[in-house]
């Protein structure tokens, strides 16, 4: 696909610019929805109830993510992107008004749901549309301006989570979005008018049923074991048997069918892999630290949520900080060693992170979180843009929305994962209103993220050393 539009300047001002703009803004409605609800959560709890319960806050958002990415992807290289991110602004737009008036936990996590599915198609199509009108080297400088939504949101979101939940406000964190959605909707339908490359796909209904239960089986495991039920019992062994012979019967599938939703065989290419396990990690540390930091500090020391949201705003600053620079690196040393650089700032620091979790001070914390999110920063662009590059048109909406599957996928079982350990900690302690309790829990979750972060170095160590920043010209037709 390309744009009707000149391709000589970059900018808000320039021919493309009110479609920056529209896709910045876009952007910003997942933004803040990443930083916003986290430190919210105390607040939450305590009107609905069930603290066990709110890792499912996340964990369902991010299924519902993961699973309707590649189904997205696959729609838009077929009737064009601009539909489809105008659903998924429309979709999401209902999940936050029904989030804002859920009066149960069960209630607020079906709704979340209904977010969820819209957040797969606003994210990625955001991405794949600056791959279709801008070429590598533009987007390491636009790269710049969508790393300023991120940077904006890492401050305004945690702040607003802070206010509202502090003023018992907490349903205004979803109905925040109302206008953001309208407004994002709007500029894209006057402005982006797009010269689609009509391709006919079919669309595996049959992966994403079998995706979804085998996922869905594995979080329920997780959460609910220990907590609801034995980790022994029948219904753990029902929850875990169910969902890797679901697991199992989706790679099956996905070999045989002619359009997976997850395209395995685009897995055999050693870059799309490697990228693929990056992002994986990338979203299991994201979200490891952001979900369970204001909580730790909260439950811990009882600070405000305010001052809570500063590890969550620190982290998020200094994501879009390093990726602003990401792309002047990337373009001078490759992507590979620019990974290695993210990954080994974001293994030191959630090494440190674990190291200190047992003495909670929410300005140490803020300090560590900001060096891990610089690290994932400067991590999560290249290995986008190496994967989206090393593709055509037809292929680009594909690796775009398995990139962002990836990620969904990995903070969605990271979630889980942490979620089930801090769950054990605190079913083998005095409950979760307990300031010891709590330190215990957390820092046993900080040490699976640091495990995390390790293995996820590993993987971009596997990233091709030729990497394709010299076959790039090619993305940006």
């Amino acid at each position: 696909m390309t744009a009707s539009v000149d391709r000589a300047s970059i900018g808000l001002r320039s021919e493309r610019g009110p479609i920056l703009g529209a896709l910045m803004l876009a952007t910003g409605l997942i933004a803040i929805d990443a930083t916003i609800l986290a430190t919210a959560v105390p607040s939450i709890v305590r009107d609905l109830g069930s603290y066990q319960q709110f890792p499912w806050l996340f964990s369902v958002y991010l299924l519902a993510q993961a699973v309707s990415v590649p189904i997205y992807s696959r729609f838009a290289d077929t009737v064009g992107r601009k539909p489809i991110i105008l659903l998924g602004i429309a979709l999401f737009l209902l999940g936050s008004i029904l989030c804002g008036f859920a009066w149960s936990m069960p209630a607020l996590i079906v709704f979340r749901i209904v977010q969820g599915i819209g957040a797969g198609a606003v994210a990625p199509m955001s991405m794949t549309i600056v791959g279709d009108i801008y070429t590598v080297a533009e987007r390491a400088k636009v790269q710049g301006y969508v790393a300023s939504v991120w940077a904006i949101s890492s401050v305004v979101g945690p702040a607003l989570g802070g206010i509202f939940a502090q003023l018992d406000a907490w349903r205004w964190i979803f109905w925040i979005n109302v206008p953001l959605c309208l407004i994002a909707g709007w500029m894209l339908l006057r402005n982006y008018k797009e010269q689609k490359q009509t391709q006919r796909h079919s669309i595996d209904y049959g992966g994403a049923v079998l995706l979804t239960i085998g996922l869905t089986a594995l979080i329920l495991g997780m959460l609910e074991g220990g907590n609801a039920w034995a980790w022994l019992s029948v219904q753990s062994v029902l929850c875990f048997g169910i969902g890797v012979v679901a697991l199992l019967a989706f790679g099956v599938v996905e070999r045989r069918v002619a359009e997976p939703i997850v395209d395995l065989r685009l897995v055999t290419r050693r870059l799309i892999l490697t990228t693929t396990l990056v992002s994986l990690g990338i979203g299991a540390l994201m979200l490891g630290v952001t979900s369970f930091a204001p909580a730790y500090l909260e439950g811990s020391i009882g600070i405000a949520p305010l001052l809570s949201g500063l590890a969550v705003a620190a982290l998020t600053l200094g994501w879009p900080l390093a990726a602003a620079n990401a792309g002047r690196l990337y373009l001078r040393i490759g992507f590979r060693r620019t990974t290695l650089i993210g990954m080994s700032i974001t293994t030191l620091a959630a090494i440190m992170l674990a190291a200190v979790a047992s003495w909670p001070n929410p300005f140490v914390i803020a300090g560590i979180a900001f060096l891990l999110g610089f690290g994932l920063g400067w991590s999560a662009a290249p290995t986008l843009i190496a994967a989206q590059a090393s593709v055509g048109w037809g292929e680009r909406g594909a690796v775009t929305g398995m990139n962002a599957f990836a990620r969904s996928a990995g903070s969605a079982v990271g979630v889980a994962v942490f979620g089930a350990i801090s769950n054990a900690a605190i079913a083998q302690g005095a409950g979760a209103d307990d300031p010891d309790t709590i330190i215990h829990a957390s820092v046993w979750v900080f040490v699976a993220v640091a495990v995390t972060a390790v293995l996820t170095l590993l993987a971009a160590s596997f990233m091709p050393k030729d990497s394709v920043e010299e076959h790039s010209g090619e993305s940006g037709s």
